[in-house]
């Protein structure tokens, strides 16, 4: 019942003395806030406050002056235009063997020979046939004089007459049929005979005396070619080229050739021949390209590179070397010396170099510059020996 009666009235909210607290909430936001974006920004610096700017570089190359016309640039391969596999047309056991790899041979020269005793016996019989046969003729051709002479005067009868003249005639076809045989055992006998079918150079050796040798190598234990022989006066670079750049090709076109055996020497070129059709897997077309001049170097199968020059470019003897050369646009030139821009641990630093001739749009480097170090490329006057620079695509 007392419960009912009591006092209430001292559980009012007070309003008048609301509490500050929610400025602070803001002041804690508002920290929060300046904190994130410091933190942003201190991830982002170097987009804020990373003002180097980005270069490119080069680096030394290997050039020639016959490079500044070049047009196009194919790779192929040194190939003999006469070339042959040498073999026999008869079959037999190799006796004789009269050559090696790099021998030098000359036309008709015999450079093999097969066992030949039973087509030599053989032509001795036709021989012997054949002076048998010449030895009756004497004697048919007395008969039938006689023959003749006595059927004028009737002292024999037409019949003997024709039998002496059939003997006659008989004795005519064998010596045409021996002389025949004599010919034909005579072509065995050469046939026994390899002999170099040009001027050239032994390239491999095929077979090995004792072996046998089949005009097609009829089993696996005979050889068909005994060796391959090349003229080396008939070398050219047979290189392919994309369909699409075939009309930039012309025959006598200037070329410059580079074996990759030897890549610091240059072979003046031209086109000889562009073969009328084109490999369908391959969508190319295959060009010839003959040295104007060439030395023992040049050899069968090597690996070629073919740079097609301009039309009417001319090379000279001299201008088969090769030049250690930058772009004219990455050397800086004061008071008649000349100077480059290193990369070096993201800083640049300045180096003199030694310069000779130009060689179309680059410079010729005789010295103050290492084989692999980086140059600035395209400088203009921003670039300062010791500024910060960084690396384009970095």
């Amino acid at each position: 019942m007392e419960v009912k009666h009591a006092d209430l009235s001292s559980l009012k909210i007070d309003r008048a003395n609301k509490t500050s607290g929610g400025g602070g909430m803001k002041m804690y936001i508002i920290a929060a806030v300046i904190l994130l974006l410091a933190v942003i920004g201190y991830l982002n610096k170097d987009a804020f406050f990373d003002s180097a700017p980005e270069v490119t570089t080069v680096t030394l190359t290997q050039y020639t002056p016959s490079q500044v016309s070049s047009v196009l640039n194919a790779s192929g391969y040194v190939v003999a235009q006469r070339q042959a596999a040498v073999a026999s047309k008869g079959t037999g056991r190799l006796v004789f063997l009269g050559v090696v790899e790099g021998d030098k041979v000359k036309k008709e020269q015999i450079i093999a020979r097969l066992e030949d005793t039973d087509v030599i016996a053989a032509l001795n019989a036709a021989k012997a046939s054949l002076l048998l046969s010449e030895a009756d003729l004497k004697d048919a051709e007395n008969q039938l004089r006689r023959e003749k002479e006595m059927l004028l005067s009737g002292a024999t009868s037409q019949m003997s007459f024709e039998n002496a003249e059939a003997r006659y005639l008989r004795v005519l076809a064998n010596i045409a049929i021996a002389k025949a045989q004599i010919e034909a055992q005579e072509v065995n006998l050469e046939n026994t005979r390899i002999r170099a079918p040009f001027d050239g150079t032994v390239l491999t050796k095929n077979a090995d005396v004792g072996e046998i040798v089949a005009p097609f190598a009829a089993s696996a234990s005979s050889r068909a070619a005994v060796v391959t022989i090349a003229d080396m006066s008939s070398l050219e670079v047979e290189t392919d080229v994309s369909e699409s750049n075939i009309y930039r090709i012309v025959p006598g076109q200037p070329c410059e050739i580079t074996l990759d055996a030897y890549s610091d020497i240059r072979y003046q070129g031209y086109v000889t021949k562009i073969v009328p059709t084109a490999d369908r897997a391959k969508a190319t077309v295959l060009v010839k390209v003959g040295f104007r001049k060439y030395d023992s170097r040049v050899l069968p199968e090597m690996g070629a590179k073919v740079a097609f020059l301009e039309k009417d470019a001319e090379i000279k003897d001299e201008e088969t070397k090769t030049f250690t050369v930058l772009p004219v646009t990455a050397v800086r030139d004061r008071d008649g010396r000349k100077f480059v821009y290193i990369f070096s641990d993201g800083l640049l630093q300045e180096k003199e170099i030694l310069t000779g001739e130009l060689v179309g749009a680059f410079i010729e480097v005789k010295g103050g510059l290492t084989s692999g170090e980086r140059v600035i490329n395209n400088l203009t006057e921003e670039f300062q020996s010791g500024k910060p620079v960084k690396l384009k695509g970095e």
